[in-house]
Parts: C-alpha cells; structure tokens; sequence
C-alpha cells in the first residue's frame, strides 16, 4: 500500500564548478526531465538508460562536448563524465570520423570509381550494377558498402532463398476502416520512403568484390491487392492468415524498396488489411519507431516539424572507418581466444533455421519483481539492463550445462554513430558476443563485470561478429553461441508508435535465425519476456527459467550480494517437483557427504555388484573404484591436487 519511491537528484548535492561540469548539469536535467541535478547524481540512478544515452551524447555534441559514451557507462556521473573529457578515449565517440563525401551528384551521366569514396568499385563492377538498377546512372543517388548486420542478414537471406523461406522479412498488418484510409496511408509512406535514402535502397552483390547497397532517386512502394480465399464476413484474422500465406517470406533485395504493401478487403465490412513487408536489412526494432512516427506526422498535417533527413552513408562510414579492425581484433581476442566450444543451451547448434519452425510465447514480468530490478539497479548505479544480462548468462548456464557461458548480445547501434542518428531509419544495430563466468565470484562481481564488459563492447559496437568469432578458439565451421539476447527500449511503442484514428496494428512479427531468442521489451514502468525457440526447447520453460533467475538475483543482490551466481535457482516449485519425482514425498533418507566417500562405502558394501552398463561394457564397483583411484594418482603426479578430482575412467 506504499506509494512507488521517486527516485530524485540529490538538491543537496555539489553545483558544477566548471563550465563543462554546468553544461552536463544542464543537458543531465533536461534529458532526465529534472529542475536540476548535481555533479555527483548518477545517470542510471536517476531512471537513464541506452535510449536516453543516445540523446544524451547527442545533445552534449550539439553543445561542442564529445563525450565517450562508453564514459557515461563506466563513470555515470557529471564529475566523473567531466573529468575524463581529456582523457585519451575522448576520441572515442560518434562522429569522430570524416566521411568522406558522396561524388554523384543530380544529371551526371556516367559513375566513375572516384565518385564512390566508400564502396571502392572498378568500372566494369560499377556498370554491373548501373544494369540492374530501373533508370540507370539518372536513378543512382549513392553507393555504398553494408554495415557489420547487414552483412550477416544478406548471407542468411542467400541461405534461405532456395528454400523460399527468409526470416529477415518482417511482416505487420494493419487494419484500416475504409478504402480511403488505406489509401491515404499508403500516400503518406511513399513520402516517408521519398525522404529516407536507406528506405530507398537495394543491395547487390553478384560480379562484385563485395556487397554494396545502392540509393535509388526514387522508388515506387509496390501496393499489390491481394486475392484470397474467401473468409467468412468480418473475419480480420482470417484475411491476415490470407495476406501472410499469399505473400510468403522471400523479397528481391536487389530491387528498390525493400518496402512492399498487400491489400485485401474484409468481406462484409467497410474495412481493408494491408500486409506491410519491409526486409531487415533495412530496419531495425527503433527505425520502426521513427518510420510511424513520420507516418503519423504526414497524416496529422505535422510534417514541418520533421528533421531534415540524414544520410544512411554517415553510418556505414562510422561503422567501417570508426575504429581500425585490429583494435576490434585485439579486444575480441582478449575477450574470446581461450573460448574452445560454443555455448549452445539444449545442445542445439545450428544457427541457419530460416524462422519457419519457431514456437514464441511472452509475459509480463510482475510488477512487484519489475520494481525491485529497477530499484536494485538504481541503488547500484547500473542499468536495468546489466542486471538483465547477468540473469540470462545464468539461465544459459544452466541449459547449457556450462558455467562459462558466452551469448549474443544485440548492441542498439546508434551510440556512436554520428549526428542525428536517433532520428534515421535503418538498420543499425549489430550482435556481439558476451562472456561470462557464472562460477567465478558473487551476484554483485557479476553485475560490476557485466557492466565493465557491456561498456567496453560499446566501443567495438559496429565490429563484425565475423571478427569476433574468428578471434575465439571455436572451429570456424561451428558457432560461437547460440543464444541472443536482445534488450530494447519500447516505451510508448505499443501500435508501433502510431496511434492513429481508423489504423489499427493487427499483427507483428520479428524473426532471427538463432535457435534461441530471447528480448526484453523495458516499456518504462515494466518488463515483457518473448522467448523464440525452435523444437524442442519449450518456450514456456525458458520463461520460467528467467522469471525465477530474475527474483532470485535481484533477491541475492539486496540481501547477500557475495551469493555465487551458479548457485541460484532457476527452477520453479513446479518444475523442481518434476526434475525431483517422487524423491521429495518418498519418505527416504538421502544420504549427505562427499561423493568419493560415499561412492566407497557403497564399494564396501557391494563390491561384486554391476555399477556401470554401456552397451556391452560393464563393470563392478570394485572395478570402477580402482580405476578412479588409478587416474587420481595419476593426476596426483602430474601436480593436480586429489581433492580437485572424482574421476572415472571407461576404456571400450
């Protein structure tokens, strides 16, 4: 029956002492939507988090103060912010990089190779690619490289389309009250696409070196009305099944727009459906965000209030030219060159699945168990998210049978990637691998190695996770993880960020190729948990799984933080009651004591009888015992401490 905590600036605190020390007060305040803060408030304490990072870093640049953002994430404070402005990472921040300027320019008649500074094309791979695009030279704005993601979402999209299957096509439904709406929405898209260079973008590759994407000057949205069985009158799902069967998952990437609208009226009703299908390679789960909001904007009559466009190309050059790739080496080589084998929960390690099998379900997360993370976060000056993190790497280890675990992580992208780039669809995210050991230390030295790992990653956000798993000592035929985790900020982006009169979102979905997925949608009061999982990971046990790993740590972290992580429970009473039968209410006593002691007296009691049965191997407990202890002398020699080992040896 409390009230919720405010959680407020200290009024008590230090006033800023320099100039710089004002200016972060300043732009700490008006981000966080405080009167006032001081230079010992922390950034996180005070509710902060990625999203609000990015216009954090970006406002301070406005005011000619380039910030480290992996500094706001180390040192969170404006008197530890201020006093690593001269430090040598200060370079390290969006928008360090000159990009070099886009030389084709309206009404040239031929592209040369020095026109595309980024893409470093020959001539004869140039005219490749002026052949496939509709209008030639006169409808090429721009060529470019992809960035890390994309790279890896083209190369799933050629595995899967021979299959005619590629989960990086990304359906939503909408539905409109009237033919007009609909085609009022359909206008205003246009618009939005004819202000976007990367809405405007196909991506080619054949007789190239390497990859590049290509801005068309215009590019027509296809809207294509759909025939379908019928359905019974007003039936909306049944026409969304239609729409979703009818278009099927496979797009021609290397036709401009990667954005395609399929039509189909309710019978019976005023009302129509449209099928939207825009290709990841394009967009990201923030771009959708901005694309709607720019919809919302034109329907509205607010288009004047909508920031000039920026160009995608700024992006790619900071993600390819930002940081030189033997740094990226370095650091994934510190981080994973001792990684031997993949971390695959379940034991499923193939990461090419096409989407198709995929079985999802999510929940809510209790708002008492969302309340005491956030809490727990603040009072430790972390992100919610860091604390996230570390409950997965618990889950994984749990279902992969491992304590050192290593996941996928997907990085949000827009940190450092220049000017503006809270306000540019696209696709900027990437995917970088986390580690952590569950079996070294406490909850609280989990969450402070967590926090220093995720804010070094930071830095090295645009590296390919190419790269990085090449550092590891995984075979290069074998994944690195298997697992993503995919913390997002959705605050407000219930319907996509529109809410408009006569348009309703039916239907999204948002697919990977990992055979698990797991995201985290923070809405600002609360958590949701969508677990995607191919056969046979339930997907119902994974979210149990992080329902308990997530009480039980921030449980650990409020009343004995030196808690081992590998120690907390990840079962439910339910779930413990299956693993356990019928042991609990069995009435047996279980015996206590140290495995090689009791393992001995068993020995002693019945040494003849048959311990081990392997096909056509069997062996005695006395058998057994004596090549245990065998192997521990041997062990013993070789300078292994016996206390150390329970060793088994079974020779065919």
């Amino acid at each position: 029956a409390l009230p919720a905590p405010e959680f407020t600036a200290d009024s008590e605190g230090r006033a800023p002492r320099t100039p710089q020390e004002e200016i972060l007060c300043q732009v700490f305040a008006e981000v966080l939507g405080f009167e006032r803060v001081s230079i010992d408030d922390n950034f996180f304490e005070l509710g902060g988090h990625s999203l609000l990072a990015v216009s954090l870093v970006e406002r301070l640049r406005e005011l000619g103060l380039s910030v480290p953002v992996r500094s706001l994430f180390v040192t969170p404070s404006v008197a530890g912010l201020a006093a690593g402005l001269g430090s040598a990472d200060a370079g390290v921040s969006g928008g360090s990089v000159v990009v070099p300027e886009n030389g084709i320019v309206e009404g040239v008649e031929v592209i040369t190779p020095e026109m595309l500074p980024l893409a470093g094309l020959s001539s004869q791979e140039i005219d490749r690619v002026v052949a496939r695009v509709p209008g030639g030279v006169a409808n090429i704005a721009d060529v470019y490289p992809l960035a890390p993601l994309q790279e890896g979402i083209l190369f799933h999209h050629l595995m899967g389309a021979p299959s005619g299957e590629d989960a990086y096509v990304l359906p939503m439904a909408l539905g409109f009250d009237s033919r007009s709406r609909l085609d009022e929405f359909a206008a205003v898209l246009q618009k939005v696409v004819d202000r976007h260079d990367i809405l405007r973008t196909a991506v080619m590759w054949e007789g190239l070196r390497e990859p590049v994407q290509v801005v068309c000057r215009h590019a027509e949205v296809p809207v294509t009305e759909a025939s379908l069985d019928p359905v019974p009158d007003g039936d909306v799902q049944g026409v969304v099944d239609g729409l979703l069967s009818v278009c099927g998952s496979l797009m021609d990437v290397t036709v401009a727009p990667l954005v395609h609208v399929t039509v189909a009226a309710v019978p019976g009703t005023e009302q129509w459906v449209a099928l939207v299908q825009v290709h990841h390679l394009i967009q990201d789960h923030t771009a959708v965000d901005v694309l709607f909001a720019e919809v919302q904007a034109f329907l509205e009559g607010r288009e004047g209030e909508l920031a000039a466009p920026l160009p995608f190309r700024n992006f790619v050059a900071q993600a390819r030219l930002g940081i030189p790739a033997a740094e990226h080496e370095a650091f994934f080589g510190g981080l994973l060159g001792d990684v031997m084998e993949p971390t695959a929960p379940f034991g499923i390690t193939d990461v090419r699945g096409d989407g198709t099998a995929v079985a999802e379900s999510r929940a809510a997360v209790s708002e008492a168990t969302a309340a005491a993370v956030r809490e727990v976060a603040r009072r430790l000056g972390v992100s919610a998210a860091t604390v996230l993190h570390v409950m997965f790497a618990r889950v994984v280890a749990a279902v992969a049978g491992r304590e050192d675990v290593v996941f996928g992580t997907v990085l949000f992208g827009r940190m450092q990637a220049g000017a503006g780039a809270d306000r540019i669809p696209g696709l900027f995210i990437n995917t970088l691998p986390v580690r952590l050991d569950t079996g070294r230390g406490g909850v609280l030295d989990a969450v402070r190695s967590m926090q220093g790992d995720l804010a070094e990653l930071l830095v090295h956000e645009h590296a390919p996770l190419a790269l990085a798993q090449r550092m590891s000592g995984v075979a290069a035929e074998a994944p690195l993880f298997t697992a993503l985790f995919n913390y997002r900020h959705s605050a407000g982006a219930t319907d996509a960020g529109m809410e408009v009169e006569g348009i309703e979102v039916l239907f999204a979905q948002e697919r990977t190729n990992y055979p698990l997925t797991v995201s985290v949608d923070d809405t600002g009061d609360g958590f949701v948990f969508t677990v995607q999982c191919v056969a046979p990971i339930d997907p119902e046990l994974v979210l149990s799984l992080m329902d308990t790993a997530t009480g039980r740590l921030v449980q650990a972290l409020d009343e004995a933080p030196e808690t081992p992580l590998h120690t907390l429970p990840v079962l439910d009473d339910t779930h413990l009651s299956e693993v356990l039968g019928d042991w609990k209410d069995a009435g047996r006593e279980v015996p206590v004591g140290v495995l090689p002691v009791l393992f001995e007296e068993q020995v002693a009691r019945t040494s003849d009888a048959v311990a081990v049965v392997f096909e056509d191997l069997k062996l005695s407990y006395g058998e057994v015992n004596e090549r245990a202890n065998r192997l521990a002398r041997l062990l013993v020699e070789q300078g292994a401490g016996p206390e150390r080992f329970v060793a088994v040896a079974l020779p065919r």
